[in-house]
């Protein structure tokens, strides 16, 4: 989902302006290459691959079970990892949702499964009271969800996660940044699969340079 297409109203559907684009897009590479690289968390030898995702984006939901299957049968050296997007301030309750169940180990269980509550339930997970109740009526400890949710921990990884959408120049969700220096979106790539193929090709010329 594009960011202009975001409804300012809805906590799981919202907007903004598009960032400058903060790179150069050759013509037809579904892709763009970063004028500054962002710095990588892996290991020498590893290839990291981000993917931006919102829990409000019904896309990310539909991109999830693919992406997972990429995953499956990518090379040993790629490190995959998550990060929710923040278009604006409506966006923090759900990104404060993946942060939390990230600190507590509790990603896998639930993850699809916010999706499903949001995007097709319409539960408002948005809201505390709602969120809570939720997660402990899905086998998560509540306690250990809502002192995750509620903590400085939490909040400093969602800055950060924002930060770094800045600093990629994220356009719209889902979208992958990979290697530091390449970012791709549906959009960009017109469809999930050109996507991930670009990927597939981005991940090869970086893992003859190691």
């Amino acid at each position: 989902m594009k960011r202009r297409q975001f409804s300012a109203a809805a906590a799981a559907a919202l907007a903004l302006p598009l960032l400058p684009v903060t790179g150069v897009l050759a013509a037809d590479t579904g892709y763009r290459t970063l004028k500054q690289s962002v710095p990588t968390e892996v290991e020498p030898g590893q290839v990291e691959v981000i993917e931006f995702f919102s829990y409000g984006c019904i896309h990310c939901m539909r991109f999830a079970p693919i992406l997972e299957t990429w995953k499956k049968s990518a090379p040993d050296n790629v490190a995959l990892r998550l990060e929710h997007v923040a278009f604006n301030q409506a966006f923090e309750p759900l990104q404060k949702i993946y942060y939390a169940l990230l600190a507590i180990d509790q990603v896998d269980k639930v993850h699809d499964q916010v999706f499903h509550a949001l995007q097709e339930e319409h539960v408002r997970l948005d809201q505390p009271d709602v969120l809570f109740a939720w997660m402990a009526a899905h086998g998560v400890d509540g306690d250990r969800f809502e002192a995750a949710y509620n903590s400085f921990g939490v909040a400093t990884r969602a800055r950060h996660a924002t930060m770094l959408q800045e600093a990629w120049g994220v356009e719209g969700t889902p979208a992958l940044g990979i290697a530091g220096r390449y970012y791709t979106d549906g959009s960009m790539a017109r469809g999930f699969d050109r996507m991930l193929k670009i990927t597939d090709e981005l991940v090869e010329r970086e893992s003859a340079k190691a």
